[in-house]
């Protein structure tokens, strides 16, 4: 199992020391953006650049996205700023060796080069930089670590709730990376007593916004986006209520196991669907609470991301500027 012990310095970097900046590129199942990084974990102005993903889109698509964040990205790399390396976190799974993605949300990628893609395109533009590629979740977990709302725990898990669930995890102060780069995919456990029949069950398929929305739908809920779940919850209709009261509950039992394997500090929670209602964080506590069997399980903390969108982009970098 990979292991790399983490200091908590936001200004003194494990490896890297010295002026320069680092391309940092999130790639999930809604979009791809991509963003320069300085060493204190600070996007610089004017480097963000964005496109969509999607489950409909074509291998040549996102690869075309992809290209086109990262070349509008360098374009902005200050004059005299070195490119000290380029960090990318991929929803997976991924192959860490070789640089390959294959998301669960985007079947047109089944052992897609993302890694040697992004390389060619900075290549192509003069620079030949290192490229590191991590599993998503495992990003965000870094990113709050470093600089978010996980800073000075050692003990700590990171989650996306979004278009789909991952994560991450800091175990003793080191992060922990797998045989193959996917420890920590949370949204890929099992979480059972949430279908009408014996049938496996990921808690990604549970409590994802997509999943939740399409779940609240099936029993006549006439919105279409986590938006419209949210307003119809705040107005407290009886669907929405319940299909987030069932999204949260299925996250709390999962942190419970997840906190009784690894005896947690605190688990961080970001991602577009975590924003549906702060109610969310109640449910979540309550399950966790409920279905944990140990008191040291009980005490993990939850928190919500400190760190709004910047952090993928920001864990993305830390791949470079943490030696991950």
């Amino acid at each position: 199992m990979s292991t790399e012990t983490l200091t908590t310095s936001a200004s003194t970097p494990d490896q890297i020391h010295g002026p320069g900046v680092v391309l940092a590129v999130d790639f999930g199942g809604t979009k791809v953006e991509s963003g320069l990084v300085d060493e204190t974990g600070a996007l610089l102005i004017g480097s963000r650049f964005r496109q969509p993903t999607g489950r409909d889109r074509s291998s040549d698509e996102l690869r075309d996205a992809v290209v086109s964040v990262v070349t509008s990205t360098l374009q902005q790399l200050p004059e005299g700023t070195a490119l000290l390396g380029i960090g990318i976190g991929a929803a997976g799974p991924i192959d860490r060796e070789r640089g390959r993605v294959s998301p669960v949300n985007l079947p047109a990628w089944r052992d897609f080069a993302l890694r040697d893609t992004v390389a060619a395109t900075a290549r192509d533009l003069g620079h030949d930089a290192p490229v590191k590629l991590r599993l998503d979740g495992l990003c965000i977990t870094l990113a709050e670590h470093w600089v978010g709302a996980g800073r000075g725990a050692d003990n700590l898990m990171g989650m996306i709730v979004s278009t789909g669930v991952g994560g991450g995890v800091v175990s003793g102060g080191a992060v922990v990376d797998g045989f193959s780069g996917n420890a920590g995919h949370i949204g890929q456990l099992e979480v059972p007593g949430f279908t009408d029949v014996d049938a496996p069950c990921t808690l990604e398929e549970i409590a994802s916004g997509p999943h939740t929305v399409a779940w609240a739908q099936a029993r006549g809920f006439e919105g279409e986006t986590g938006e419209d779940l949210a307003a119809a919850y705040a107005e407290k209709d009886r669907i929405a209520v319940a299909a987030v009261t069932r999204s949260g509950t299925a996250i709390g039992r999962a942190i419970a196991s997840v906190s009784t394997l690894l005896d947690l500090e605190v688990v961080v929670i970001g991602g577009g669907f975590s924003l549906v209602t702060p109610d969310l964080f109640d449910i979540i506590r309550t399950a966790i609470d409920r279905y944990s069997r140990f008191d040291y399980a009980r005490r993990v903390e939850v928190r919500p991301t400190g760190l709004d969108t910047d952090g993928p982009l920001i864990g993305a970098a830390a791949l470079v500027y943490r030696s991950v």
